[in-house]
């Protein structure tokens, strides 16, 4: 069947690239959302953007919501043509990343009065799905950046229209050192500190560094600088997500205008579902969802291996052995049961936004959680098919063997530590939460 209008219906419909690669696209949305509002202008006038004048060109063409789904799947086949190129280049080749962001994949979570695509966020995880199907460093980059653009609509108005009205802008953030520091000074700030995983940095064209600030206890203040005033220090010597150029860079009294930072906590001059959902559990999720298509392709190698090899030393080929049998049906159910969780922890939070404008701790609890969960059990799963696989698994011209050291990465970041779990636990307890939610 076809993807249908997104009206507030589980949609389900395989799409086939080439290199024998589906994507399944499946999008929940709840009752009464519109996929894609249309764009207008208007006046906001919040407290820290006072008198600011909303308006983006009511003209331009937006893509619709499946008009983004389709770009995927067709710069996607791209990308699976080019994997070896990304994996050793350590980065998104210039030229596919230039033509991603002409098409608005860096800025889909950007609203429409400032050029971006302002697609619903379940519409964003299918998009990071189907790269996560052909190449993690990619559909990485792609979480990330949008989900940190979000941020468009806590920085002075006048900056995002600057960053944004570059049609190949991308922003690009990794955790500070404990060292940085912001000290105030007329008209700004003076920056030192050191940043890493910045990932995307090779497209990328500002930088952003969060970091506390001096004689203000408690504010953590996020600079934008230009990439181009800022030499990136290459670090990103990895066997995993090495296609992220998740690479570092150092500020040393670095001056950033006050117009170029903010807090999270000011005001926004868009309101909308995106808007409210903290960044956090949207990374979250996004980090778990490509996990969760990373194993599913994995354990599709896998189920294509045992129906035509034999292994050395067994009389019987693979697909007849009982013990084969019950490693691909025990990894189905722990692969959709991982899913299937995930799925519905990230339409409660879509709901909440939408239909109650917040998303409260509980929702973001049960996030960490799900995905946590998706990420540990997506590593268990690709262990498994790696196991089946055999020792062609070993070499790199496998892709099992890419995505074994993607998964392993993965699941070394924050988004899946198990102590992760403890955070939740502590929630559920009624105790403070240690950890981000």
């Amino acid at each position: 069947m076809d993807l249908c209008d997104v009206s507030g219906s589980f949609c389900r419909a395989p799409h086939r690239f080439g290199h024998g690669i589906v994507a399944r696209i499946s999008i929940l949305l709840p009752t009464g959302t519109s996929s894609l509002a249309s764009a207008n202008c208007s006046i906001v006038k919040p407290a820290s953007h006072a008198g600011a004048t909303n308006c983006y060109s009511t003209t331009m063409s937006f893509p619709d919501s499946t008009g983004y789904i389709d770009i995927a799947i067709g710069l996607a086949e791209k990308v699976a043509g080019r994997v070896e190129e990304i994996d050793e280049g350590r980065r998104i080749p210039a030229d596919l990343a230039a033509e991603m962001a002409d098409a608005g994949l860096f800025r889909l979570l950007v609203p429409k009065s400032l050029g971006g695509g302002e697609i619903p966020h379940p519409e964003l995880l299918e998009i990071v799905r189907i790269f996560a199907r052909v190449d993690a460093s990619t559909a990485w980059c792609v979480n990330q950046n949008n989900i940190t653009a979000t941020d468009s609509v806590r920085m002075p108005v006048e900056t995002a229209r600057e960053i944004w009205n570059d049609q190949r802008a991308a922003i690009t953030n990794g955790p500070p050192s404990r060292n940085t520091i912001a000290v105030p000074v007329e008209g700004g700030y003076r920056v030192t500190g050191h940043w890493d995983f910045s990932s995307g940095s090779s497209h990328g064209t500002w930088l952003v560094a969060r970091g506390p600030v001096d004689g203000r206890p408690g504010e953590i203040r996020t600079s934008l600088v230009p990439k181009g005033d800022v030499p990136m220090v290459d670090t990103w010597d990895v066997s995993g997500l090495r296609g992220t150029a998740s690479l570092s860079f150092d500020l040393d009294d670095h001056f950033v205008p006050e117009n170029h930072t903010y807090v999270d906590s000011m005001a926004t001059y868009e309101n909308g579902p995106l808007y409210v959902t903290p960044k956090v559990p949207m990374y979250s999720i996004g980090f778990a969802a490509l996990a969760v298509e990373l194993a599913r392709a994995c354990l599709d190698d896998a189920i294509g291996v045992a129906t035509k090899k034999s292994q050395h030393g067994v009389s019987s080929p693979m697909i007849d052995r009982p013990t084969v049998h019950r490693q691909i049906g025990e990894n189905e159910v722990i692969l959709r049961a991982a899913d299937s969780y995930l799925r519905s922890t990230a339409s409660k939070m879509w709901d909440a936004a939408v239909n109650r404008g917040e998303v409260d701790l509980a929702i973001r609890a049960e996030i960490r959680m799900a995905s946590t969960y998706a990420i540990r059990q997506a590593v268990q799963v690709v262990d498994a098919a790696y196991e089946i696989c055999g020792a062609g698994a070993i070499f790199k011209r496998n892709p099992v063997q890419r995505r074994y050291q993607d998964i392993h990465v993965i699941v070394q970041q924050f988004q899946g530590r198990p102590t992760n779990f403890e955070t939740a636990g502590r929630y559920y307890l009624g105790l403070d939460t240690i950890g981000s939610l």
